[in-house]
């Protein structure tokens, strides 16, 4: 992923209904979910979910598949997977293991820095 692409995704992102949108897509695995759930799921109005999920598509972020009259809406993962590359790329200045989540607890919600994660 190139500045271009990242700054797209990131816009896209910075909205927060398009973000809890993606995130329910991201969630909902290669599956997907079907715009009708993800408006419900949400409470948005079709126009509004229409008009964000137009926005996270041309950022390449969610693709949609046509299923009858219906469309089944999913995140694209390699996307969101080249935006965090793009972003992780040159982590901790070359010491990638610096950036590690080991020093994290998911059940507290914090990270260590390393200094203090070796002390």
């Amino acid at each position: 992923m190139e500045i271009n692409q990242a700054t797209t995704a990131l816009a896209a992102l910075g909205q927060s209904t398009r973000l809890a949108i993606f995130r329910l897509l991201v969630e909902a695995g290669p599956a997907g979910r079907m715009a009708g759930e993800i408006a419900e799921t949400l409470a948005l109005p079709g126009a509004t979910l229409s008009f964000h999920l137009k926005e996270l598509s041309a950022a390449g972020l969610v693709q949609g598949e046509s299923q009858g009259r219906y469309i089944c809406y999913r995140a694209d993962f390699g996307a969101m997977n080249g935006l965090i590359e793009f972003l992780t790329r040159n982590c901790c200045g070359g010491q990638p293991e610096q950036c590690a989540p080991a020093n994290c607890d998911p059940q507290a919600g914090s990270c260590a820095s390393p200094k203090q994660a070796q002390a």
